[in-house]
């Protein structure tokens, strides 16, 4: 479409009326184009949101390989959270997972200028840099870190001279790994990724799961609390009395205070998640060795899951301490991923539904990041209180699978909604919807995830082709 022609419409709506409503001036982009391309179904202003995304939050987040003095890192195309313009500079663990999936539906014609038509040899490209980083680490780690702290990948790859961090994020890069294959069917992808995944899974068992009773620890090999930390969701109220110590079993003469005292459910969730997705790609290739070793791991997680984190007066899973398995009396955002990896039983998740819908849970803008009776929650507050798509949107779906579409639909329409009044960022305040963060964040394609993955009802969204380039996951 040519410029002065988008500047009079943009998808058959009146520019005029389109910046005289705030909905659609947050979300404005220069063309429709992407989302007419590869959507159908939803309303002028859900197609504009859509084409942000795809532009704005996938698109220009892909970067071309790092200069040599960056060597070994991201020497391959690789994915920046927030933008070129933001202050996150790297690659980062679980953001880059949900521009992945999405990646996965661009044709190699739409790729953005600068970048090769080739979208699977980007992809690969993506994640190979976690490989490298991996291989990096085994040969450069401290000298007081023995064999057992091989095979972690870190949080973040730096693109920038920053000192290098020793602790993981999420394990959520075998999730990320299977949307996107279930996107492109791209079997070279798994030949290049399911060795060194289950290396990283193995990792987190061993240096993690202390005690042997499936449940995960934080940790970092820097021995700095914050850094175990920002493994998981940053500065949750969980962890507010959080401490390190030294491994609880295992004695050396190069023993640090490498390991939290704090089991969160969330991390413990995503291992989880992340093992069901290893053992189906596992499957895919006919190693049915590696689907057994994982099926096995995920069976001592739930189990350890449900029978120390479950608190029924709670009704919810909740963090616990490391040594003692005493459970920390609050409720976080930490507490509702177990849904989307399928650990709690049909009568405990009935019972999540059940809190979830109360006013706790349902503020103006679902979910907040701490039960909002929680004498530390603000509504704005970073992990404190306020709201992020990517974890609305993870929850909801787990509500989906477990039968309560109801309300997985009412979080995702009124968080689409505030966004189409707002703007896509970073995260939200929880009780008003005001943007707080970095503008068109990469994470917060989980807005047009939704859609795709029919979990709303007001707001819809579907993929025109239901292609090997372009399925959608439920």
């Amino acid at each position: 479409m040519q410029r002065r022609n988008f500047i009079k419409t943009i998808a058959g709506v009146s520019m005029t009326s389109m910046l005289g409503n705030p909905a659609m001036a947050a979300i404005a982009s220069t063309s429709n184009e992407i989302a007419e391309e590869l959507f159908e179904g939803g309303s002028p202003e859900v197609m504009t949101l859509a084409n942000r995304v795809m532009t704005e939050c996938v698109l220009r987040n892909i970067m071309k390989p790092q200069d040599a003095q960056f060597k070994p890192h991201l020497q391959n195309h690789w994915i920046i959270p927030g933008g070129p313009d933001s202050h996150y500079r790297g690659q980062w663990t679980w953001d880059t997972q949900f521009v992945m999936d999405l990646l996965g539906l661009v044709p190699d014609r739409m790729m953005p200028v600068g970048i090769p038509k080739d979208r699977d040899k980007i992809i690969r490209e993506i994640y190979q840099n976690y490989w490298d980083w991996q291989d990096w680490w085994i040969a450069n780690k401290s000298e007081k870190l023995g064999d057992f702290a091989n095979d972690m990948i870190v949080g973040v790859i730096k693109s920038a001279d920053q000192p290098q961090r020793t602790f993981a994020q999420i394990p959520i890069i075998a999730w990320g790994l299977e949307r996107t294959y279930n996107r492109t069917e791209d079997k070279e992808l798994l030949r290049q990724s399911l060795s060194r995944l289950e290396r990283l899974h193995e990792w987190w068992w061993r240096e993690r799961d202390l005690h042997d009773n499936g449940l995960i620890a934080l940790g970092a090999y820097s021995g700095v609390k914050q850094h175990a930390k920002w493994e998981t969701f940053d500065l949750e109220v969980n962890m507010d009395d959080l401490k390190m110590t030294k491994h609880p079993t295992r004695k050396g003469v190069h023993e640090g205070n490498w390991y939290s005292d704090v089991c969160t459910p969330g991390n413990n969730a995503y291992l989880i998640m992340g093992e069901r997705s290893l053992q189906r790609l596992a499957e895919v290739m006919g190693d049915s060795k590696m689907a057994k070793r994982r099926k096995l791991r995920i069976e001592h997680g739930i189990k350890g899951m449900r029978k120390h984190m479950w608190d029924e007066e709670a009704g919810t899973f909740l963090s616990v301490q490391r040594d003692t398995l005493e459970k920390i009396p609050v409720a976080t955002i930490s507490s509702w991923i177990p849904l989307y990896a399928g650990v709690p039983t049909p009568k405990m998740a009935a019972r999540m539904a059940q809190v979830l819908a109360s006013p706790s849970w349902m503020t103006k803008l679902p979910l907040p990041t701490v039960d909002a009776k929680d004498s530390r929650y603000v509504s704005d507050s970073f992990w404190r209180g306020d709201t992020w798509p990517p974890t609305s949107y993870q929850i909801a779906h787990g509500l989906a699978d477990y039968g309560f579409k109801d309300l997985a639909a009412e979080i995702c329409d009124r968080n689409i909604d505030n966004a189409m009044i707002n703007g896509i960022n970073e995260k939200y305040d929880s009780a008003t919807g005001e943007a707080k963060g970095v503008k068109d964040y990469s994470m917060s394609a989980t807005l047009l995830t939704m859609m795709l993955d029919g979990l709303t009802k007001k707001n819809t969204l579907r993929l025109k082709r239901l292609s090997a380039a372009t399925k959608i996951i439920t």
